[in-house]
C-alpha cells in the first residue's frame, strides 16, 4: 500500500494512512534517507508550474494527502476510504509513537522564538520525548555551506527524524537535496506545523479541517501573505480536478452506440 500512488491534478499522491507512514518510519532503510512530503492544493499546483518541485515530490518516499481537496481527488479516482494524513496531526502522532521506540527528533526551520515555544509545548505534552536538536536556518535559498552545516548538525545530533518547517516548496527541495547525505534519517516536511504546535498560529476548528475549509481560516489570519495562493490555486485546482474526474469516468464507462 505504501508504494501505491494516484495522480491528483498531475501529481502522484500516495494512497497511505497515518499508520502506513508510521510503519515506514519504523522500518526505514539505513543506507539512505527517507523523505515524507505532505501535499495540499498549494503543493500540487506548485508542482504543475515548477518541474523541480514536481521531481522532488515524485522522488519522495511518500507524498501524503495533507489537504482535504487532495483526499477528495484520491477518493474520486477510486479510493473511497482514503483518509487525510496532515503534517500537524502526524507530527504529534509520531512524537507520541516514537517515545517507546527511543526516537530522537530534530526540528529544522522557522524562527528561534517559534522553536523555543514549540519545544516547550512538546515537552509539556510529552515529557519523555527525546529532542536531538533545533536549528533556525538563514532566510533564502540554501547555499552549499548551509547544506554542509545542516548535514553536520543533524549527523552529530544522532537524530532519527528531522521535522522540516521551511514552507513549501523550499522544504521539499531542501529534503531532496540533503537526503543522500543522511542515511538512516527520516526527513518530514510539515510546513506550518511548527507554528501550530508552538501556538504562534491558531489552527482552524476541526469542522473546518474536515470540510476542506481550513484555507478560509488561514486566509483570514494572514490575508496579505496568502491571498494570491488561495484565491488563485483553489479555484484552478477544483477546475482541473473536475476535468480529471470526468476523464476518468469516460475511460471507465463503456461507449453507448
Amino acid at each position: 500500500m505504501i508504494n501505491t500512488r494516484m495522480p491528483v491534478v498531475g501529481t502522484p499522491i500516495s494512497a497511505v494512512s497515518s499508520d502506513d507512514v508510521l510503519d515506514l518510519l519504523d522500518n526505514r532503510p539505513l543506507d539512505r534517507g527517507t523523505v515524507v512530503a505532505f501535499c495540499n492544493v498549494h503543493s500540487v499546483m506548485t508542482a504543475r508550474r515548477d518541474p523541480a518541485v514536481a521531481a522532488a515530490l515524485s522522488c519522495a518516499d511518500v507524498a501524503a494527502p495533507d489537504g482535504m481537496p487532495v483526499v477528495w481527488g484520491l477518493r474520486a479516482m477510486g479510493l473511497p476510504s482514503q483518509t487525510r494524513v496532515d503534517g500537524p496531526t502526524f507530527l504529534r502522532q509520531a512524537l507520541e509513537h516514537g517515545v517507546a521506540r527511543g526516537w530522537s527528533h530534530y526540528f529544522y526551520g522557522s524562527t528561534e522564538d517559534t522553536l523555543e515555544r514549540l519545544l516547550k509545548s512538546v515537552k509539556e505534552s510529552l515529557p519523555d520525548v527525546e529532542i536531538a536538536g533545533v536549528f533556525s536556518p538563514p532566510f533564502g535559498p540554501p547555499t552549499e555551506e548551509d547544506i554542509h552545516r545542516a548535514t553536520s548538525l543533524i549527523r552529530d545530533s544522532g537524530a532519527d527524524l528531522v521535522w522540516v518547517g521551511l514552507g513549501m516548496p523550499k522544504q521539499e527541495l531542501w529534503m531532496q537535496r540533503i537526503q543522500p547525505l543522511l542515511p538512516g534519517v527520516a526527513l518530514l516536511g510539515v510546513g506550518a506545523a511548527f507554528d501550530f504546535v508552538a501556538g504562534t498560529i491558531q489552527r482552524a476548528p476541526y469542522w473546518m479541517q474536515a470540510t476542506g475549509l481550513e484555507w478560509v481560516y488561514r486566509l483570514l489570519q494572514e490575508p496579505r501573505r496568502l491571498w494570491r495562493r488561495y484565491l488563485y490555486n483553489n479555484p484552478a485546482f477544483l477546475v482541473l480536478l473536475a476535468k480529471d474526474i470526468a476523464s476518468n469516468r469516460l475511460r471507465r464507462e463503456p461507449l453507448v452506440p
